[in-house]
């Protein structure tokens, strides 16, 4: 007779581990050989290593996924960034940029409204981060100056992409900032084309860029939701960069 067996006859039940919060992480549509479902490793790792929860991979399918349904089984939403950009068209503008993932615009709309409406954290990481502003009614703009992105970003090859760095000021009261009475300076790494223009209705702004005041991290708790998402890449150094290292733990604490 098996242990487990044994456990159903006398009426016991076997010991198990508490369950961690589940985060979604959205991902994106992109084509190899064939189509796929892609994110990037390291947006994985500081979720389980720093919040502490489990991870599943939402794909970017909006005609495939039930929303809803699958809202309901998360505690949290990571939307990551992406090699794509949120199409134009989704705040009422036209652009002839042609890196689009219109389903993956779609899946992040849709997903992180059912789970702010639920009151559960949804949080974004550079293209989340525009996505979010996007879904609060805010629009982007793709004129941002040089010193956001590497100057020579089309030819670089990937890990010095994240080396261009700029500085940041964290904004005092807010959820990076928590209670500093001042205006905080930090050096984040900076890949991005495109940025906030239009600031999404009842958002909070949380950091801007030093010099030309770029919106770089912005938050609410619209319904009891904790929403908060930064420009720049906290997964790439969580090690090195106490703000970055504070967004996952902020995250695993909401999802809890």
């Amino acid at each position: 007779m098996g242990a487990a067996e044994a456990l159903v006859r006398q009426g016991g039940s076997m010991s198990r581990p508490p369950l961690k919060p589940l985060v979604g992480v959205l991902c994106c549509n992109e084509f190899l050989d064939r189509p796929v479902q892609s994110v990037a490793t390291r947006f994985v790792e500081p979720l389980v290593s720093i919040a502490q929860v489990d991870v599943l991979l939402v794909p970017a399918l909006p005609d495939t996924v039930d929303v809803r349904s699958l809202a309901a089984r998360l505690d949290g939403l990571l939307l990551t960034g992406s090699r794509s950009n949120v199409a134009a068209s989704a705040y009422g503008q036209q652009s002839s940029c042609s890196n689009v993932d219109l389903k993956r615009d779609r899946m992040a709309f849709a997903l992180a409204t059912e789970l702010i409406e639920a009151a559960k954290p949804v949080f974004g990481i550079c293209r989340g981060f525009q996505e979010l502003n996007v879904l609060f009614g805010g629009s982007l703009r793709a004129d941002v100056s040089a010193v956001h992105c590497h100057p020579e970003a089309s030819s670089v090859d990937f890990e010095r992409l994240f080396t261009h760095r700029h500085r940041v000021h964290v904004l005092p009261g807010g959820l990076l900032a928590e209670t500093a009475a001042e205006p905080r300076q930090i050096e984040v790494n900076s890949v991005h084309e495109q940025g906030i223009d239009r600031l999404g209705n009842g958002l909070r702004v949380e950091a801007i860029s030093h010099g030309d005041g770029l919106i770089e991290a912005i938050s609410t708790t619209s319904g009891g939701a904790a929403v908060l998402a930064v420009q720049w890449h906290p997964e790439w150094e969580t090690g090195t960069c106490e703000t970055s290292r504070t967004f996952f733990e902020k995250l695993g604490a909401a999802a809890a």
